[in-house]
């Protein structure tokens, strides 16, 4: 049973610009030629962007009964620790300068909301996993609801699904202010 499942795909607007840049950058390629070339030209961009727009649209998130999946990347339910849906400005601070580089990212640029999953213990798979994704709230959830408790514990407030994690944008600054770094990197 899944309690929850999300695929990644590239939205129709991403198409649509993919389609804009085949026609002005195959009339470049074309000129000059013949119709059966421009036309070959044509159909070899517009392939080669839709099977990237396809691959890179083809991962999916998937929460089942005993584990996650985000991608290639499967981990037990059992294993994870603090799960939180993050905002734009939250997933951006992840991302960038708060970023671990032992951390697993999907992230896509048109998916500005996020998942954080925190990996319980000193794993190898990284501290943590920030899935990124259409609707943050629900995969959330579905992983606080799926995720295995100890017997007759209760969940408490802090698993509560929904739960934000929030990141001290005065520290991050300050962090970026010691390391030199200016400018709105968040």
């Amino acid at each position: 049973m899944r309690a929850y499942r999300e695929r990644l795909s590239a939205p129709a607007t991403w198409w649509l610009w993919s389609t804009a840049c085949v026609v002005l950058l195959g009339s470049l390629l074309w000129a000059g030629f013949s119709i059966l070339i421009g036309l070959a030209v044509y159909a070899v961009l517009e392939a080669g962007c839709a099977v990237l727009l396809t691959t890179w649209g083809s991962t999916r998130i998937e929460v089942t009964e005993t584990e996650l999946v985000a991608g290639s990347r499967r981990i037990a339910l059992g294993e994870i620790g603090e799960v939180a849906a993050l905002d734009a400005e939250q997933t951006r601070a992840l991302r960038g300068p708060r970023a671990d580089p032992a951390a697993f990212l999907i992230v896509r640029p048109y998916l500005p909301k996020s998942v954080y999953v925190e990996i319980i213990g000193r794993p190898a798979s990284g501290p943590y996993w920030l899935i990124g994704t259409r609707r943050p709230e629900q995969l959330a959830e579905a992983i606080e609801r799926a995720r295995p408790r100890p017997a007759g514990e209760p969940p408490c407030d802090d698993d509560a699904p929904g739960a934000r994690l929030e990141p001290d944008i005065g520290s991050m600054r300050a962090d970026a202010a010691a390391h030199g770094r200016e400018g709105n990197a968040w």
